[in-house]
Parts: C-alpha cells; sequence; structure tokens
C-alpha cells in the first residue's frame, strides 16, 4: 500500500468570487442619478437668487435716475418759453393759467418738437390714468435724457403722473384740481421698472415753488 500523502486539488483551495448582480448595478446607477438631480436642483438654485441681488439694485439705480429727471423738470402754469411763465413778482404774477402771455397753457403731454429732457414735467405723461414710455429711444430701447441707448437688457420703464395731495397742497382749493387737469399744484411721479418678470416701482413728488415760478 502506498505511503505517499495525498496531493489536494488547486481547484479545491481556491477561494470562489462573487461580482455585481445587473439588479444592484441598476440600483446603484438610479441613486447616483437621483443625488445628481438634485444637486443640480440646488445649484440651478442658488446661482438664480445670487444673481437675483445685483438685477434688482440695477433695477432700483435706473429707477432713481428716471424719477430724477422728471422731478428735475420745470412745472409752470404756461410753457417755459412764455414771457411770463417765470414772472413770480407777487405785484404782476397771476397764479394760474390765465396769467400766460400767449396760448402756451402747459397740459399733458410734450408739445411739438419737444424731446427728452422735456420741459415740463406733465410732458413726460400723455395724461394721468395711464402709464406711459416716454424713457425709450426710437428703437424701442430705455435712453438716456440724451436719446442715447442704455447698455442694459431685460429692462423696461414707465411713468405715471397724476395730481395729488401733499400736506395742504393740492387741496379742494387749488387752482386747477378739480378732476385730471395738469393745472393743479402738486403731481405723484410714479416710476416703475419690469425686469424678469418681476417690477420695481419708486414714487415722487413735484410741487409748485410760486405762482408763476419755475
Amino acid at each position: 500500500m502506498s505511503t505517499e500523502p495525498r496531493v489536494r486539488s488547486r481547484s479545491h483551495s481556491r477561494v470562489r468570487q462573487r461580482g455585481v448582480t445587473m439588479i444592484e448595478l441598476i440600483l446603484f446607477i438610479m441613486i447616483i442619478g437621483v443625488a445628481l438631480a438634485a444637486i443640480l436642483a440646488v445649484m440651478n438654485f442658488t446661482t438664480q437668487r445670487s444673481a437675483d441681488p445685483v438685477r434688482r439694485k440695477q433695477a432700483l439705480m435706473l429707477a432713481e435716475a428716471l424719477l430724477e429727471e422728471v422731478e428735475l423738470a420745470k412745472f409752470s402754469y404756461c410753457d417755459i418759453y412764455d414771457p411770463r411763465a417765470g414772472d413770480d413778482n407777487p405785484a404782476t404774477a397771476v397764479a394760474g393759467p390765465e396769467g400766460c402771455a400767449a396760448a402756451t397753457v402747459e397740459n399733458w403731454g410734450p408739445e411739438a418738437n419737444n424731446a427728452r429732457p422735456f420741459d415740463n414735467v406733465n410732458d413726460y405723461a400723455v395724461d394721468p390714468k395711464s402709464f406711459a414710455t416716454p424713457f425709450n429711444a426710437a428703437d424701442g430701447r430705455l435712453a438716456d435724457a440724451n436719446g442715447n441707448p442704455l447698455p442694459l437688457s431685460g429692462f423696461t420703464a414707465s411713468v405715471k403722473i397724476r395730481p395729488d395731495t401733499l400736506g395742504s397742497a393740492g387741496g379742494a382749493n387749488a387752482i386747477g384740481n378739480a378732476g385730471d387737469s395738469a393745472q393743479t399744484d402738486v403731481l405723484r411721479i410714479t416710476v416703475t421698472i419690469n425686469y424678469d418678470g418681476k417690477s420695481l416701482s419708486l414714487d415722487g413728488f413735484r410741487t409748485r415753488y410760486a405762482p408763476a415760478s419755475l
């Protein structure tokens, strides 16, 4: 009888190896896909919100500039070229449109051949009930007071000017305060900027310094 020890087959000593099944691979891809989608959504939301304050700041600066332009215009009963438009002498001035030397009583809307910057506050509005767009250039883009297009995209601007009261000024006894006359003592100016589906509005007031003062 042979006394040699048995030699164990190598194939029996190898450890069995196990790979990834198809189901496990599909589940792994699905989990990674959902996680990536969530991360991309958060990044997109953060990007949009980070740009929003900048756009709002631009809209605010634009509204302030346009409102200041309107408020700096003259506010007289007569057209500024009328000989008595700036007569604020109490002895000779007439507190009202009847004091104009010619048929140049100021009303809503600009006079012929009158361009920005307009010479009177009410020239910026067509009527007191609707918003006007006097800040646009000929091509429809926003422009500065000299008519040069502004390097801004996605912004639109409009203005509404209407009679109002401010303290004791512009009350029921004010000249022309009845109805929607431009010959009132107080005008309320609202500039609205639209951008990115949002809007921003600023209000200001313009009052007469004296019956016939410019």
